[in-house]
């Protein structure tokens, strides 16, 4: 079941409040949602935020995804900060074929360049017998 952070639009007409909630990627938006993890009022001045940070970051961790605007909200709450500061840093995947393949062109490429060295000492010394 793939999950997505996402808001869900509440109050009267013309005077829309949010909820940031996790629900199914099948449900519609303002349908059938798991759990809560927030509200947005963009209506106050400023915009009022309240965001339950470690339901966020759980939720983050079990792999949902946020929308554009509810990872704008968690940016300004500070729950993807965390987040991203809990993560482990990504090890960067190496090839082995790649790396052995950089190798050989490594041992390759000073044994090309001595024996163009030789070939123009070959020439210089030619030309400066004659």
């Amino acid at each position: 079941m793939a999950v997505k952070l996402r808001l869900m639009r509440m109050g009267k007409k013309k005077q829309p409040t949010y909820r940031v909630v996790a629900a199914d990627v099948r449900s519609p938006r303002d349908g059938r949602f798991i759990e809560i993890v927030g509200f947005y009022d963009p209506r106050s001045d400023p915009s009022d935020i309240r965001v339950d940070n470690e339901k966020a970051i759980a939720w983050l961790s079990k792999g949902a995804q946020p929308t554009e605007s509810v990872r704008k909200i968690l940016k300004i709450s500070g729950a993807l900060d965390e987040f991203a500061a809990a993560q482990p840093p990504k090890a960067v995947k190496v090839d082995k074929r790649a790396k052995s393949a950089a190798k050989a062109k490594a041992k390759k490429a000073p044994a090309k360049k001595t024996a163009a060295k030789k070939a123009t000492a070959k020439k210089a010394a030619a030309k400066a017998s004659e």
